[in-house]
């Protein structure tokens, strides 16, 4: 069995699962419905639990192209009442807390969060991997060329598949000695990457399955989706979907998504196609 151990309550990756996205951030490049009200934000999350996801991912830290930064504290005020909330009223679902920041890894953490979901791969701040290895939670490590501000001015590979694969080499490394058990990979899709490289990607995605270890696919709505059907992020549903079919077939076990249901039919459907024999 492929699992997961988060502060004592075991996630099964056997069949993937789905990860609901709750972006507290002004700037998001798609909020769907969500709105900055309180009750909004529930509204999302209900939906999101009813639709079948196992894990809810919060932040508060901007990672879209060209953000700026905002501080631990002001971080944490905006995640820590959603976490609360999920916590308190949702007792049986996993929660992620989007950030690169140690400071808000510890707080959220030690306030009911499960798991670290980090864009920098601990090479954002240097006391992250200590802090994530301390606590003893899952840490999602992702592959991004630069960092917010600067990744999409001109990402260029040499050998992208390589780079990724000696970039996780390298931070799984560095996990181990920081004492993080379970790692989850994240190849990093529109982070320091063109449309180009998040399809090669994609198209490789199978590649990463060498370390044995979980792979987390965030695809929804994203440019490279809307740029190549010429649309906006509000009309990626469909092209999502798609994308998230194929990162499924080549050995994605988390859907990272705005779209629970959508992405849960595409898990059911994917997993009947692997399974079917006569």
């Amino acid at each position: 069995m492929l699992t997961i151990n988060c502060k004592g309550k075991i996630l099964s990756l056997d069949a993937p699962v789905v990860m609901g996205i709750v972006n507290l951030t002004p700037d998001s490049f798609y909020k769907g419905y969500l709105d900055d009200s309180f009750d909004s934000i529930k509204a999302l999350i209900h939906q999101m639990v009813n639709d079948g996801a196992a894990i809810i991912d919060v932040g508060g830290q901007s990672t879209r192209p060209g953000s700026s930064r905002i501080s631990a504290k002001e971080e944490i005020e905006r995640v820590m009442p959603v976490v609360t909330y999920i916590k308190d009223h949702y007792p049986s679902i996993f929660i992620s807390i989007d950030t690169y920041q140690s400071e808000v890894a510890n707080e959220i953490i030690a306030s009911g969060a499960h798991m670290v979901n980090d864009i920098s791969a601990g090479n954002m701040d240097a006391r992250m991997l200590a802090t994530v290895g301390r606590l003893s939670v899952p840490y999602i490590c992702m592959h991004m060329q630069g960092t917010p501000e600067t990744m999409q001015i001109q990402p260029h590979y040499t050998d992208l598949l390589k780079e990724v694969v000696e970039f996780f080499n390298e931070r799984l490394a560095a996990c181990e000695n920081a004492g993080i058990i379970d790692v989850i990979l994240d190849p990093g899709f529109g982070f320091g990457k063109t449309v180009e490289h998040n399809f090669w990607l994609l198209k490789n995605l199978s590649v990463l399955q060498i370390f044995e270890k979980p792979i987390l696919a965030g695809l929804s709505r994203k440019s490279s989706i809307y740029k190549t059907l010429r649309l906006t992020a509000g009309e990626a549903l469909n092209g999502t979907t798609v994308m998230h079919t194929l990162a499924l077939h080549n050995g994605a076990k988390i859907l990272r998504v705005h779209d629970v249901k959508e992405a849960m039919q595409a898990i059911v459907l994917t997993e009947k196609y692997k399974k079917t024999a006569l």
